[in-house]
């Protein structure tokens, strides 16, 4: 069957968004007033606070030309409810931006279908937006609620707390270096990894799970090392890592020990949760990783003094530089 491409002229911005973002008889369980209006209405519940992040995902820089729509639509919500996640706060709803090259309704039709699945397995409604044409960009603003004074926050980790990962490490990295070409994997391999790239599932059940357990969190985009570093400076800490604790992705275990320690550190992509709790709260946190169908694995912990310190399953330390991804500092 032939792709149907339309002259933005062709189809408003109007039609284009009841077409394929508004989706009549869906039950509207958090917005009092959702799109088609100049403003969604949210109402709060007492007692909570409102958790709120916006995430941009730009063609090129954050997801490669010619990237599956569906996959794309999955990740752009996504890397939003990561956020959620690592603020312990429940989803409630979103908003999505949206600059588009072109109006192409197969595109748009898979794009909306992904990004759908994951917002309802959430329960996060889509409450309004814009669009316009340009470069293609996703801009999604993600709105969650969380009971005041539980959030998790970077400047709270304790000197003395364990540090935690959900997950594994690492696979995202591999695939983003077979496709730069920076070493060859089997085909199978790289498919694998590739599923940890595009398709990343938000930790918001364990996010939920750990109120009350743990102290400082946040998800790892950028990589271990520097979003790790995030709270030890917010926090005023210090920490040593086991490095060769680290909990591998499938993949990434095949591979040499130079990559995996490598990726594993400063890979970038995984969007897992690090956080901290108290050495006391060792088995409130594994029973909370339980009741969320989400392996954890402790990597190391905090401490009174500055800086970062790696070490080996024996004890001895390693020198290793390795540094996380920066936008601005990445050609």
């Amino acid at each position: 069957m032939p792709r149907v491409l339309y002259n933005v002229d062709m189809l408003s911005e109007f039609d284009l968004i009841a077409r394929y973002f508004v989706r009549p008889g869906h039950p509207r369980n958090r917005a009092t007033l959702g799109i088609g209006d100049d403003c969604a209405l949210l109402a709060q519940r007492e007692g909570m606070q409102a958790a709120i992040s916006t995430d941009m995902l730009v063609e090129g820089r954050h997801f490669f030309v010619g990237a599956d729509p569906f996959q794309l639509g999955h990740k752009a919500l996504a890397v939003n409810l990561s956020d959620l996640a690592a603020m312990g706060a429940e989803p409630v709803a979103f908003t999505l931006a949206l600059s588009l090259p072109k109006v192409e309704e197969e595109w748009l039709a898979a794009f909306s279908r992904g990004m759908f699945a994951l917002a309802d397995e959430h329960g996060c409604e889509l409450i309004g937006g814009d669009t316009t044409k340009g470069s293609l960009n996703i801009c999604i603003t993600v709105f969650g609620q969380v009971p005041t004074g539980q959030a998790f926050r970077r400047d709270v980790a304790q000197a003395g707390d364990d540090i935690w990962v959900s997950g594994t490490l690492g696979d995202a990295r591999l695939a983003v270096g077979a496709l730069y070409n920076e070493y060859t994997l089997d085909t199978d391999v790289l498919a694998q990894a590739e599923t940890r790239l595009h398709m990343p599932q938000p930790r918001v059940p364990l996010g939920l799970a750990l109120r009350g357990i743990a102290h400082a969190a946040l998800d790892l985009s950028d990589g271990l090392i520097g979003d790790l570093g995030h709270i030890l400076e917010r926090s005023h800490k210090g920490a040593s890592l086991q490095v060769d604790s680290l909990p591998l992705g499938p993949m990434l275990q095949q591979q040499a020990p130079d990559i995996r320690r490598r990726l594993s550190l400063a890979g970038g992509d995984d969007y897992e949760l690090c956080f901290t709790a108290p050495v006391s709260k060792r088995e409130a946190v594994l029973g909370a990783a339980l009741a969320a169908a989400t392996p954890v694995t402790r990597i190391g912990t905090i401490e009174a003094q500055a800086g970062l310190r790696l070490f080996d399953n024996q004890g001895a330390p390693i020198d290793l530089t390795v540094h996380s991804y920066d936008h601005f500092a990445a050609s």
